[in-house]
């Protein structure tokens, strides 16, 4: 068991490690609490660490927020235009290209309200995650082989494809619909990890 310089080590029963946790503390054992030295950049970095776990909340509800209202822009756009896309559908040699238009467009324009709220977040996250790899093997197919392996980040439909991943599977976040129903509603317990 590894002791700290300047470590004052003490054992504790369970209730007292969670109410230790206003000082910087390592557990290498159930039971038993090192102190860190209480210098100022350790001082510091538990600051930091605070703050950025009060601010983690930011992380989802930012991604939602900025990817639900991408999609439903386009899916908008989409709707409002579903000749446009369809033939675009068929260049693309999609089957079914008038029913996937509106399908996708639907899929879009819903899908990027309930992101934005918070709802349903991961299921049409994987939907429109699905969407993603369709436009990455048809529409986008000749950038990403071009951008491959060191600027995918210019591929939109890759970036995207990134930040849904993420939300199917770390869930909303606090500040989410989906939450606020789990809780209502007594099920899921802890969506997050």
């Amino acid at each position: 068991m590894p002791v700290y310089p300047g470590a004052i080590q003490t054992r504790v029963s369970a209730p007292r490690m969670a109410a230790a946790t206003a000082h910087v503390w390592c557990t290498p054992a159930p039971g038993i609490l090192f102190q860190m030295p209480q210098g100022r950049i350790q001082r510091l970095a538990a600051f930091g660490l605070r703050i950025t776990a009060a601010l983690a909340f930011l992380a989802p509800l930012l991604t939602r927020l900025v990817v639900g209202w991408g999609f439903h822009a386009t899916g908008h756009g989409k709707l409002m235009d579903p000749s446009k896309v369809t033939a675009f559908f068929t260049d693309l040699g999609i089957p079914f290209p008038g029913a996937n238009a509106l399908f996708i467009g639907t899929l879009e324009f819903v899908g990027g309200i309930c992101l934005i709220l918070g709802l349903g977040t991961r299921i049409f996250a994987f939907l429109l995650s699905c969407t993603m790899v369709v436009a990455l093997m048809t529409a986008d197919r000749a950038t990403f082989i071009q951008k491959f392996p060191s600027d995918l980040t210019d591929v939109t439909a890759f970036t995207y494809l990134l930040f849904l991943i993420w939300l199917v599977l770390f869930g909303p976040g606090p500040g989410s619909l989906d939450r606020f129903l789990s809780k209502w509603l007594g099920v899921g317990g802890k969506t997050e990890v």
